[in-house]
């Protein structure tokens, strides 16, 4: 039996975060696994804010004016930085950002600019983009 045909969701820009789970790593201590259980700081995991109803009504996109697509646990999202040419593959593996406690912030770079916080990632694929100091970054994200 086929699968359904998987929606495509356009590029974005979107600021990013980092958050720690699992292991220690890093400037981490021990935390849990996250959402789906299988959250790794030192692996390149992140958290979206609509993954499951129940994440959904804790991190209210849709009250910043974003409308997301529901992406559950191991979906791949190919992120860049919009300061930057590396772009990397990260797999979903939490909740998360609380969006909703953000709306309308904005950083930017070289004139490009995001809003809005739609993603977190570990660590280890945050400091793919730059120092974890940095806290915020502008991004490109496509499905």
């Amino acid at each position: 039996m086929a699968s359904p045909p998987v929606e495509v969701m356009a590029p974005t820009t979107a600021e990013a975060s980092w958050f720690c789970c699992g292991p220690a790593f890093g400037p981490c201590g021990t935390a849990g696994g996250g959402a789906c259980g299988t959250c790794r700081s030192a692996s390149l995991h992140c958290a979206w804010p609509n993954t499951s109803d129940a994440c959904f009504d804790i991190t209210r996109p849709d009250r910043c004016g974003d409308d997301l697509l529901r992406r559950t646990c191991g979906h791949q999202f190919f992120v860049k930085h919009l300061c930057g040419t590396t772009e990397i593959a990260v797999t979903v593996r939490d909740c998360g950002p609380q969006t909703d406690l953000w709306c309308g912030e904005q950083r930017c770079c070289s004139g490009n600019c995001a809003t809005n916080r739609l993603i977190d990632f570990t660590p280890a694929a945050f400091t793919r983009f730059g120092s974890l100091s940095a806290g915020i970054i502008p991004v490109t994200i496509r499905s």
